[in-house]
């Protein structure tokens, strides 16, 4: 071990406290102090509990999460607040430490919480107070360029697919060559009918996909369709949320919930073309019900399509989304990638720092 550096448990260098309700009438939006849950600041108040900067621990909830607080506070019973000797230990120092304890890992029960007396018994290795301050002005700076380049990393990624998507929705307003406004009944056959949902606790595990709203939900021992088909989510929020795709083309054989309308077109074309004009559109107008949003199969069939007479035309549309489509993958992978190295690289630099490396 490094000359200075002594072993010790957590329970020997900070305590752990729970936190206290707090009254909602006692809660107001600007108050001066805030109010921490589990997972950070939840709320605001004009009352503080504790009166010198500290870190809050998830007790239950996000149990093991960790925030760093501000000068008075107050901590709700859901969590824990930490208390320590400030002549022996820095808080930053404190804070990057449980950063590697992984706490989230010793949450336990129906309702994961954290006993405290676990925490206690985690081993550490700590450094003399000038070497904990040390180590914190490395890992500030350190993490300070981490977070810079995860923004950029991060923005990088956004760009690349909004680029995409704008460059899919200029191709369907350009409309080169002749085109024609239809609707998907007049260019597809609904086969909603043959839909079987199947309870969870009735599955049979297998290997055929079993596809609902959002895509694959599941896989069973039985399927219902060996066929190519274009999926529509028929409900749920994506459906005005879209963070994953409400259109999608679905082959070989598989078996769909009555979550998902199923269209069979003539051809592949005309399926991957309205398969992309639907994910370049905005569903709103056509979707009922507040708590649980739906798009019926009367309203999908009255959506205006507009579509080239010629399906030569639909596949060079088609075909010019698709290499967009590819290529932003790519990038997308690029970004990723060196997100999750900053992620590692974050870990490494922690990791040196309590071994002594650093």
């Amino acid at each position: 071990m490094k000359a200075g550096w002594k072993e010790k448990s957590i329970g020997e260098i900070l305590q752990l406290e729970y936190g206290k309700p707090l009254d909602e009438r006692d809660r107001t939006p600007n108050g001066r102090f805030p109010v921490y849950g589990a997972n950070g600041e939840k709320d605001r108040t004009d009352k503080f509990y504790y009166g010198k900067p500290s870190i809050i621990v998830g007790r239950k909830g996000s149990a093991g999460e960790i925030n760093l607080t501000e000068n008075k506070f107050w901590p709700l019973d859901v969590t824990y607040f930490v208390t320590f000797n400030d002549q022996q230990y820095d808080l930053q120092f404190l804070y990057y430490l449980l950063s590697t304890l992984e706490l989230p890992k010793l949450a336990k029960g129906v309702k994961p919480g954290i006993n405290r007396n676990e925490v206690y018994s985690q081993i550490t290795k700590v450094p003399p107070l000038s070497e904990q301050k040390r180590i914190v002005g490395i890992l500030d700076e350190a993490f300070d360029g981490i977070a810079t380049a995860k923004a950029n990393a991060e923005k990088n990624l956004q760009n690349a697919r909004a680029l995409f998507e704008s460059h899919r929705h200029s191709v369907f307003q350009k409309k080169n060559g002749e085109w024609i406004k239809t609707t998907i009944d007049r260019i597809s056959s609904n086969l909603d009918s043959r839909r079987i949902p199947i309870t969870k606790s009735k599955r049979k595990s297998g290997k055929y996909p079993y596809y609902g709203a959002s895509g694959i939900v599941d896989y069973v021992s039985e399927y219902i369709f060996d066929e190519d088909t274009l999926l529509v989510s028929e409900d749920g929020a994506n459906l005005l949320a879209r963070t994953t795709p409400i259109a999608f083309s679905v082959s070989g054989k598989y078996w769909v919930n009555n979550h998902a309308h199923i269209l069979k077109f003539e051809n592949m074309t005309t399926q991957k073309f309205v398969e992309n004009y639907l994910e370049s559109i905005k569903l709103d107008d056509y979707i009922t019900g507040a708590a649980q949003p739906k798009l019926n199969q009367s309203a999908l069939n009255s959506i205006p399509i507009p579509i080239p007479k010629s399906v030569t035309e639909q596949a060079k549309i088609v075909e010019s989304i698709e290499k967009l489509a590819v290529e932003t993958q790519r990038l997308e992978s690029i970004y990723q990638k060196k997100l999750d190295a900053l992620d590692e690289l974050k870990k490494s630099l922690l990791n040196l720092a309590f071994s002594g490396e650093l």
